[in-house]
């Protein structure tokens, strides 16, 4: 999150202006103490004229420091206007968290063959742009972005810098998530929140709701979809999905009470625990594609869906998880349960949920069997729960002071 990792893509000072910068003062300083030593007996006002020199080279010295550290974020200039009007444009697809796992794999998957242009959103520049070089997608067919879903001037401020860009907008795919299993105590974003809860949930449902209208301004042939990545831990009428701790968001009062700790920082207002955290967050994710699809679908034309990918062992997402679960789980999940998906088979489902003209019912759970073919699968009671769906939409709606689309 620190803006420093942010902004080294765009100015680096390399080792050797540090290292001129250190020799420059070594150079400087050793005359100045060789003159002190000399004129020792000049008296007082000469060694004060030596200290004066002295403090304005190491100001001099600093404030060039200074610039190096802390250069312009590439994120205060809007990114190079779009070629042409919408209608001439390839379509654009905005996928959040591209910089690795299953976002940078669909961001593969949609960039290579050019027919989509791929609006990276990650928080750390430099690691999208060399991920996304590592990977061999065209520079013409994809933009970086800095987004950062845990700050929500972030997200707005994203929202700003992709109309000036003026390029036009099909689909969004909000992919990018926290998961903290081994968090022992919450952590909070800038706004307040618990974090797994404000990245997956909160940053996502604020930046559908500001994109909502530039997706329903694309052209007439578009698309039009909005994405949410669910996830099979959020549904307990699954296996995977009664492994402790269970997704369950109660009855919402922690939500409702803020997140923030005082009260609590768990949905249901429960104790802290940051797998439960997660698998929540999904439990939100699915059940707030439902209901955007029953207030706005048929509203703006746009299509509303979540996916399970399959069982992606091997992703950054578990970098946080114990090393033995890292170790153990890939092999478990190939040979054992058989539901193990490379990273760049769940990309090519993503992105057949983003471009696949057969998979455009509103309101669905996608997912795939072993042969690949897709269909859609059952969501848990608690996901298929509409009054819960409401109640989570407009206690989201409240808490981020947005207002329901007329």
């Amino acid at each position: 999150m620190a803006a420093s990792s942010l902004m080294a893509h765009s100015i680096q000072a390399p080792s050797s202006v540090a290292s001129s910068s250190r020799a420059s003062l070594c150079s400087t300083s050793a005359p100045l103490i060789l003159q002190k030593a000399s004129f020792k007996g000049l008296g007082l006002r000469m060694q004060r004229k030596q200290s004066k020199q002295e403090r304005l080279l190491v100001q001099s010295i600093a404030a060039a420091a200074a610039t190096m550290e802390a250069p312009a974020r590439p994120t205060d200039q809007a990114p190079s206007k779009a070629p042409g009007k919408p209608a001439t444009q390839k379509p654009t697809v905005i996928i959040t968290g591209a910089s690795s796992g299953l976002g940078l794999a669909a961001a593969k998957a949609l960039g290579q063959d050019g027919d989509w242009h791929v609006i990276m959103a990650c928080r750390d520049f430099s690691k999208a742009a060399r991920a996304a070089q590592a990977q061999g997608i065209p520079k013409e067919n994809y933009t970086i972005m800095h987004l950062d879903l845990a700050a929500f001037d972030s997200v707005r401020q994203f929202v700003e810098n992709f109309r000036n860009s003026e390029r036009r907008l099909d689909v969004l795919v909000c992919n990018a998530a926290v998961y903290l299993p081994t968090a022992k105590e919450p952590r909070y974003t800038a706004d307040g929140y618990e974090l797994s809860v404000a990245t997956n949930h909160l940053g996502h449902f604020l930046l559908t709701n500001l994109l909502l209208e530039d997706i329903q301004k694309a052209p007439e042939d578009s698309l039009k979809r909005v994405v949410i990545v669910g996830s099979i831990t959020g549904n307990t009428n699954t296996l995977a999905g009664n492994v402790p701790p269970k997704a369950d968001l109660g009855d919402l009062r922690g939500l409702a009470a803020g997140l923030d700790g005082r009260h609590a920082s768990m949905i249901n207002g429960g104790d802290f625990d940051g797998a439960k955290a997660y698998k929540d967050s999904k439990v939100c994710n699915m059940l707030t594609v439902r209901e955007m699809h029953r207030r706005l679908h048929e509203k703006t034309g746009v299509t509303f869906s979540s996916l399970y990918p399959g069982c992606i062992a091997e992703t950054g997402l578990f970098r946080e998880h114990y090393s033995l679960f890292r170790t153990l789980f890939p092999p478990f999940q190939k040979y054992i349960t058989k539901g193990y998906v490379s990273e760049d088979e769940a990309g090519k489902r993503l992105a057949q949920v983003v471009r696949d003209p057969k998979l455009d019912k509103s309101g669905t759970y996608w997912s795939w069997s072993n042969d690949s073919e897709s269909f859609e699968n059952q969501v848990s009671e608690e996901v298929s729960d509409g009054e819960k769906g409401r109640k989570l939409y407009d206690l989201s709606m409240k808490l981020l002071g947005l207002k329901e689309q007329a």
